[in-house]
Parts: C-alpha cells; sequence; structure tokens
C-alpha cells in the first residue's frame, strides 16, 4: 500500500519551487495538496489573485497530485488526523520565523504515528510573495480594484480600512505590516475622508472641497496603491447629481462611496447638535440611493447609507426605521455614526441590526469611542472598520512640533531626531532608484 504524503500550498502564484517540491514528495507516495482556502490566506496575508476553486484546478493538473483538499487555517491539525499521512513535506525555510512554531506543532502531532516530516532544501531566487508584490508595484486595474471590496467582506471577519489624503498616506495603508502570533495584520483598504480631504488642503470640511478635486486626489492616490478605496461622498448632493458621481467614482474603481441623511450646509457630524444640522426625509434619502443604484454599471460598486439618528438624538427606533427603508431602496451597506466617547449606543443599535432580514454589511467608524477593539466589533456583527482620520491627526502635532523646534533653536539640527533620515525619504517610494 502507498505512502501517504501531506503537501501543504497557498499556490496563489505557481512557480518551480511547488514543482520541487511536489515532485520531492511524490517519490515518497501518494500526494494530498492541503490547499489553503481563501479564507485562511486573507487573515494572514493579502486576498488571492485567485479563488480556490481556480487555485484547485491548477493544483489537480499537476502530475503526481493524487488529491487536493481545503486547509482551513495555518493550523495543520484538522487536516493532518484527517490523512494521517506518513510524510509532511515542506521546504526548510520554516525552521525559522513565524512558521517554526506551525512546524514544531507539526513534528510533534506526526510522532502520535509515526510520520515524518521531510524537508527538501529551499528554492532559492524564487517566492510566491515576491511575485504577487511584484504584480502589485505594476498596479491594478479599476475593475479589480473595485470588486476586491466586496470580495473581502465575504472572506474576512472585519475589513479594516485606514484614512488616506494623500499618495503618501496611500503608500502607507498599501505596505505597513504587523506580525502577530504567526499571522500578519494589515489594513485591507482605503477611506478619502472629505474631513481629512479638506483639511490636508488647509480648507474646511464644510463641502468647499468640489467633486473634481477629490476626483484629482483620488487619481494620485491610485497611481500608487492597488488596494481598495471607499469615499465618503457627504450627502451626496441632489438627487441629478448624485447619479453622475457615482458614475464617475465607479469608472475610477472606487469601491463604494458612503452618503449621509442629512440636507442642508454641510457640517461635520461630529458637532452633533452643537451645530444647525438637518436629517433628511426617509423618502428623499431613499430615492437618491435608489438613482444612484439604478446609475451604475457594474453590479461591483456599493453605496452605502450612513445614518445619523444617534448624532441628531433622533433615537434608535428612528435609527432602526431608517435602516430598513435604505435597505430596501437599495443600499449595499449601513454605517450608524455616534459621537459617545463609550460604544454602548453603538452596540445596542447593532445588537438590534442582528434581527435585520434581509441585512447588508454594517461599518463602524470608532472616531469617538475609541476604545472599543475589532474583536468585540465582530462579536457586535460588525463587517467594516473605518479608522477615519488618524494618519492626518498623528502627522499634524509632528509637523507642529518640527517646526517650533526650528524656530526655537534658529537651525535644523535639533529637528532632525523627530525626521527620518533623507536617505531614507529618497527610497521612501518604490521605483526611486
Amino acid at each position: 500500500m502507498s505512502k501517504k504524503v501531506y503537501v501543504n500550498m497557498c499556490a496563489d502564484a505557481i512557480h518551480h519551487g511547488h514543482i520541487n517540491i511536489i515532485e520531492k514528495a511524490r517519490e515518497l507516495g501518494d500526494v494530498i495538496v492541503g490547499l489553503m482556502s481563501d479564507k485562511a490566506i486573507v487573515n494572514y496575508k493579502r486576498v488571492p489573485l485567485f479563488t480556490y476553486e481556480q487555485r484547485k484546478k491548477i493544483i489537480e493538473n499537476i502530475q503526481g497530485v493524487t488529491d487536493v483538499i481545503p486547509q482551513h487555517s495555518l493550523d495543520y491539525e484538522e487536516n493532518l488526523r484527517k490523512v494521517r499521512p506518513d510524510y509532511v513535506v515542506h521546504g526548510k525555510d520554516w525552521r525559522v520565523g513565524v512558521q517554526k512554531e506551525t512546524r514544531d506543532a507539526v513534528i510533534k502531532l506526526l510522532s502520535e504515528w509515526g510520520g515524518q516530516v521531510i524537508e527538501p532544501d529551499y528554492t532559492e531566487g524564487i517566492s510566491s510573495t515576491a511575485l504577487i508584490n511584484a504584480v502589485s508595484e505594476n498596479g491594478t486595474t479599476p475593475e479589480v480594484r473595485m470588486r476586491s471590496l466586496r470580495r473581502l467582506i465575504e472572506l474576512k471577519s472585519i475589513v479594516r480600512i485606514l484614512e488616506v489624503h494623500n499618495g503618501l498616506t496611500g503608500r502607507i495603508v498599501e505596505d505597513t505590516r504587523y506580525s502577530e502570533d504567526r499571522t500578519i495584520k494589515q489594513f485591507d483598504g482605503m477611506w478619502l475622508s472629505s474631513l481629512t480631504d479638506s483639511i490636508a488642503k488647509g480648507k474646511p470640511d464644510t463641502g468647499c472641497v468640489d467633486v473634481t478635486s477629490r476626483v484629482q486626489t483620488i487619481n494620485e492616490i491610485f497611481e500608487v496603491t492597488t488596494k481598495p478605496m471607499i469615499v465618503d461622498a457627504d450627502n451626496g448632493g441632489m438627487i441629478e447629481h448624485f447619479s453622475f458621481m457615482v458614475r464617475t467614482l465607479e469608472r475610477l474603481g472606487v469601491s463604494a462611496l458612503i452618503i449621509e441623511d442629512k440636507v442642508g450646509a454641510k457640517r461635520n457630524s461630529l458637532f452633533g447638535t452643537d451645530a444647525q444640522q438637518t436629517q433628511d426625509s426617509i423618502e428623499n434619502f431613499s430615492e437618491k440611493i435608489n438613482a444612484g443604484k439604478n446609475s451604475q454599471v457594474t453590479s461591483d460598486f456599493m453605496i452605502i447609507a450612513r445614518i445619523e439618528s444617534l448624532i441628531l438624538k433622533a433615537g434608535h427606533d428612528d435609527a432602526r426605521k431608517r435602516a430598513k427603508a435604505y435597505i430596501e431602496a437599495g443600499a449595499d451597506g449601513i454605517m450608524i455614526h455616534s459621537k459617545e466617547k463609550d460604544p454602548d449606543e453603538f452596540l445596542e443599535f447593532c445588537q438590534g441590526y442582528k434581527t435585520f432580514e434581509p441585512r447588508v454589511p454594517l461599518i463602524a467608524v470608532p472616531s469617538t469611542y475609541s476604545g472599543v477593539r475589532e474583536q468585540e466589533l465582530i462579536d457586535a456583527g460588525v463587517n467594516i472598520v473605518i479608522y477615519a482620520n488618524h494618519l492626518l491627526r498623528s502627522a499634524y502635532p509632528a509637523m507642529v512640533k518640527t517646526a517650533e523646534t526650528i524656530l526655537k533653536h534658529g537651525r535644523c539640527e535639533e529637528a532632525s531626531s523627530q525626521c527620518i533620515a533623507i536617505e531614507e525619504v529618497l527610497t521612501l517610494i518604490p521605483g526611486a532608484l
């Protein structure tokens, strides 16, 4: 009877290193590939270029592969207990770094039935991650970028979005990583905020930055990034104009826009009842949503309705009533806003929202109730969290401090400790050399 050999793979970009591993495994017996599911990959990498079924079809057609089964996490245990392989084949690269803990667990588990780990030499000079990064550096198309948000919502327990206001902040969202517990955390997409886009231009957040200017900012960010973007469109303007805005943003490759159910002169929601703000009627705002949905060309673009009932002290009953009406009008998502410093008001809405049928993705913007953790949001049924203004808010005090330091000392030497090196600036953006 043939020995059973287990090989784990993502296989999002097949190269000769994968073939080398499979050839070694084939020498030992029947090769069973544990192919990482889309959800498993997205929890420690970016959304895979190809779906699980597409990747499976490729692997099934490689000579020597007997079977392909899904592996739903970085943990091998479920599949190894199911297959009880005689061998697990993996390149030597997992002896160090974030995979070492996984390797140790696999060896311990295999010892229960006398299985072995076989570790061929790692194929130098090639890696799937490097190939995918190279593809990313070449950019993306509007269609691919736009549809990626819906795919993220399907695959992730929560989609993590960070504010951007220029190309450099876009690169921060694109590149920033944090390793923790064998996973790599990153931001999934970008939020172009009306507030930070206006303030970055030195203008008040009163709607004085027009659509043309905002489109220019979007284009500048899109030139140097690949991740999806959600755009803050204030109240969307007149219904007739909103349809054109939808088509413009959709054509650029924006994944979604958020419009708030207010009318009249633009005032930032966080002023609450301290500023004169008027909520739109349910009928008029529903008509606007419907007009936007009818004007879009693809099914990938999303229109998200932002409900201001809690901000304006209209209460939870009004917020729930509006949410149901906006979903019926065609809204692809609901954002419920709150300016309270604790999340109780927001979480109360979430509790009621869980009972909705139909239900669309729920979006949280915890700018004021900032103590809430992502896991609490997941438990509350939130699908997207937007960190709406933090890059601009953190940059401004740092720049003011540097300016004051130069004035105080009459030179810039003391300010140097607050700055990255000039050499680092020169190579900050790919392609600088």
